[in-house]
């Protein structure tokens, strides 16, 4: 396969981990970071996704922890340099290990080596979706769409619910200017999360669009918040949508999906603000 190099800029790209032990998802997960909490979404963060691994119990003083253990508590620290250095002492290496070492290699923005990991982890297990996610969401940091796509549909073929990557296909498309595919996609993941367009706490990876392009994102990320009831995120992101020039006051009045936001002050005053019409690309 194509080893892509690093380049940085547009969706949020989350990661997803695999680990042996419990995860709250359908499948193992490694240790994430703590959940910061709701925050406003920035100009260029439509959902790609790369979940980090669930937390492993403290061991007692007196035992020393694995390499792998102390590479779990230094991902979960953004401590990525000591995790890289302690994941290359788990021997032998673990489809596991493997994984998480891709991580930390990918928010070191090493995508040479995340897509080395990945391969050999995919080599060990073949049938871990979210090892097929994080392979994808390299390609999507290179923009290569069709071969991050088709990882992603590999991916939904062992994990047909799993919202995280149906939302990371559905921005998938959108960058491919497949508005209506990925908007489908965004609702499957809806129904089955409403949550799933909040801020997570994974660590994020940022990949490279145009303007139009982070426009179009916006634009349908506005309306996935809307559905989730998350009306003042559904606000921000469609001034970005606005302000990249994306659509204009009429055609989001006009738009029966946000239809519920009519009247609210926030955004009433939004499109008032917008007193000079811009270029809107197609909907």
């Amino acid at each position: 396969m194509r080893k892509p190099t690093c380049s940085r800029c547009l969706t949020s790209v989350t990661l997803c981990a695999a680990l042996a032990t419990g995860c709250p998802a359908p499948f193992a997960q490694a240790p994430p970071s703590p959940d910061p909490g709701p925050t406003s979404p920035v100009a260029i963060q439509a959902p790609i996704a790369i979940q980090a691994p669930v937390p492993i119990a403290v061991a007692p003083l007196k035992i020393q922890p694995t390499p792998e253990q102390l590479g779990d508590s230094m991902l979960a620290q953004k401590r990525y340099q000591a995790a890289i250095a302690a994941y290359k002492q788990v021997d032998p290496g673990t489809a596991d290990s493997w994984n998480k070492l891709g991580i930390a290699y990918q928010m070191m923005y090493n995508l040479d080596e995340a897509s080395r990991c990945y391969e050999r982890s995919i080599k060990l297990n073949p049938r871990n979706a979210r090892v097929l996610n994080n392979m994808a969401s390299v390609y999507d940091a290179q923009k290569d769409l069709p071969g991050a796509e088709r990882y992603y549909r590999k991916a939904l073929r062992l994990e047909p619910k799993a919202p995280m990557i149906l939302r990371n296909l559905g921005t998938n498309l959108m960058a491919q200017h497949k508005y209506k595919k990925g908007w489908d996609l965004y609702k499957t993941a809806l129904a089955l999360d409403p949550n799933i367009f909040g801020e997570s706490g994974n660590p994020r990876v940022d990949n490279p669009a145009s303007v139009q392009e982070r426009g179009a994102m916006n634009y349908y990320m506005a309306k996935g918040c809307v559905r989730a009831g998350q009306t003042e995120r559904a606000i921000v992101y469609l001034r970005m949508a606005l302000n990249e020039g994306y659509t204009n006051p009429k055609k989001i009045q006009a738009d029966s999906e946000f239809a519920v936001l009519h009247g609210t002050p926030a955004f009433e005053e939004l499109l008032a603000a917008q007193s000079e019409p811009k270029t809107a690309g197609k909907l």
